[in-house]
């Protein structure tokens, strides 16, 4: 059974070494959130750089994960003191499990509060394609699937919420989701 691949970019306001307040809002709320996703069903994993990972988040191994590369248009540092972005990469049984973890609970107090973390641009945030049962997605899929969904919209190949794609490549729709209240972005 097919898996969905998810990967997420942002490009924060300032970096995260940043000691201000906001910046530290930002980590300690992420650390939260990456726990109680772990637990959500239809959760099965998400890229971790092996474990005593020293330096940058382009210079640690990331396993099966690949190396760490993030997509052209972010112009920001690359060093421990400059680096100003935040990205993911998971994989999931279906559409509604993720759903459910972004748009409820902690995840979802963070997403009200994006825009003061988070530049806001041209480019879409996220993306979803599905991999084969074993097949562990790169970095390098993440950032080239987002670029994809920029370039030419949602397609089978790199989609998001609003037009999904199922396994065989079919148009779909998520289910039970006429935007409730509490999930409108």
């Amino acid at each position: 059974m097919p898996h969905l691949a998810l990967y997420t970019f942002g490009a924060l306001k300032s970096p995260l070494a940043d000691p201000a307040p906001l910046m530290r809002e930002f980590h300690d709320s992420s650390e939260a959130i990456y726990r109680k996703i772990g637990r959500h069903s239809g959760y099965l994993a998400r890229a971790q750089a092996a474990e005593g990972g020293q330096g940058t988040l382009f210079d640690l191994d990331w396993g099966e994960w690949g190396k760490f590369v993030v997509p052209d248009w972010y112009d920001k540092g690359r060093t421990p003191e400059t680096i100003a972005l935040a990205a993911t990469l998971s994989l999931w049984t279906d559409l509604r499990p993720v759903f459910d973890a972004l748009y409820t609970g902690l995840h979802r107090v963070a997403l009200n509060r994006r825009y003061d973390w988070f530049e806001r641009t041209q480019h879409p945030g996220y993306v979803f394609w599905w991999v084969p049962e074993g097949v562990k997605p790169t970095w390098q899929d993440g950032v080239s699937r987002l670029t994809h969904l920029h370039a030419h919209d949602s397609a089978p190949h790199a989609f998001t919420f609003q037009r999904p794609f199922d396994p065989e490549g079919t148009p779909t729709r998520l289910k039970d989701t006429g935007p409730r209240r509490d999930q409108v972005h």
